[in-house]
């Protein structure tokens, strides 16, 4: 019997991260899928909320490779540029 190789990668989401052990070939969904990321935090929207690998920007679709950590951008609550106006 062949034997699937893992590959460990590390899911965040806010100041939380998790460390997984997914099958070769598994995409960015699928870990946020395996770690049951969106029943613990329903405020999640896939359609909404951008992900990246160590914040570089990719889809749901990329593929993880060993020692990847994947990330989930939370919105921003206020607009960077209407803060700095505020604060000036």
């Amino acid at each position: 019997m062949a034997s699937v190789e893992l590959l460990g990668v590390d899911l965040a989401y806010g100041a939380r991260c998790q460390r997984l052990q997914v099958p070769y070939g598994t995409s960015v969904r699928g870990v946020i899928e395996r770690a049951r990321l969106l029943e613990q935090h329903p405020e999640i929207d896939l359609a909404v909320n951008r992900v990246g690998i160590y914040a570089t920007l990719v889809t749901l679709e990329t593929l993880v490779a060993g020692g990847d950590r994947v990330e989930v951008y939370r919105p921003l609550p206020v607009d960077p540029k209407e803060m700095r106006r505020r604060r000036a």
